[in-house]
């Protein structure tokens, strides 16, 4: 018997498909604008089993664009306030928060063929981001990552594509390049926007380690990133198709 909270979902996708949902894993990484409002949707939507990772606290920068981001959460660890916030949403959920920072051998050994039903990458650091993408790729672990919400104004051009297919896109382009070294060109769900970048939304400086860069965002791009993703996923799991 579904719980009464789910009964519109269920009108939508009926009972067989919500008790599919409800058994998955997914891995989720890096829970900013883009990721943390897709770890909502999935829960909202029924998925039963979320590991989310994140070493971030929350800064009054993100105050524009984070669901959990407010004055009375500043300097708060996100992985532990999204944990909170996803049981209030299921009681009944199984999740697992990590606070740390995904390098390459957390990666490597946490990051199992068949521990996950689908990886979500929203990091946005370009060194373990390429090496998750690879890392899934050579383990033949499903996976969908989050191209450069930032610098970007128009929510009708995000798309679902093979990361082949991405143009426009200062994120896209180095991620591209990296996995050319280790023979990889496709083959990767992403979600991207090929809007041009706003003029002067980028500022390059060295106080914004591990980035090189601090880039503008508007309040609702990366969370239609992020309910992009989410989209990805539920309908892969559930072999629904609707993106390319």
């Amino acid at each position: 018997m579904l719980p009464y909270w789910m009964s519109r979902t269920n009108l939508l996708l009926q009972e067989e498909a919500i008790n599919a949902l409800q058994s998955k894993k997914v891995l989720l990484l890096g829970l900013g604008g883009v990721g943390g409002i897709c770890a909502e949707m999935l829960v909202r939507a029924g998925v039963g089993n979320i590991t989310i990772v994140d070493n971030d606290k929350v800064d009054a920068s993100n105050i524009n664009r984070q669901l959990i981001a407010l004055h009375s959460t500043l300097q708060q660890p996100k992985a532990e306030l999204w944990h909170k916030r996803l049981l209030d949403i299921n009681p009944n959920l199984q999740v697992e928060y990590l606070q740390l920072f995904a390098d390459k051998q957390w990666i490597r050994t946490y990051i199992q063929p068949e521990k996950f039903d689908y990886v979500i990458d929203c990091i946005d650091t370009l060194t373990p981001k390429v090496f998750l993408l690879q890392h899934c790729v050579e383990n033949k672990i499903k996976i969908v990552s989050s191209m450069g919400a930032g610098g970007k104004i128009n929510p009708l051009l995000v798309q679902a594509c093979d990361i082949s297919e991405t143009y426009e896109c200062n994120l896209a382009k180095y991620v591209r390049k990296k996995l050319r070294k280790v023979n990889i060109r496709k083959g990767i769900k992403v979600v991207f926007s090929p809007e041009v970048t706003m003029p002067g939304s980028i500022l390059v400086t060295e106080n914004a380690k591990p980035k090189k860069s601090i880039i503008g965002t508007i309040s609702y791009m990366p969370a239609i990133f992020g309910c992009t993703i989410a989209s990805v996923v539920i309908t892969d799991l559930l072999g629904l198709k609707i993106h390319n």
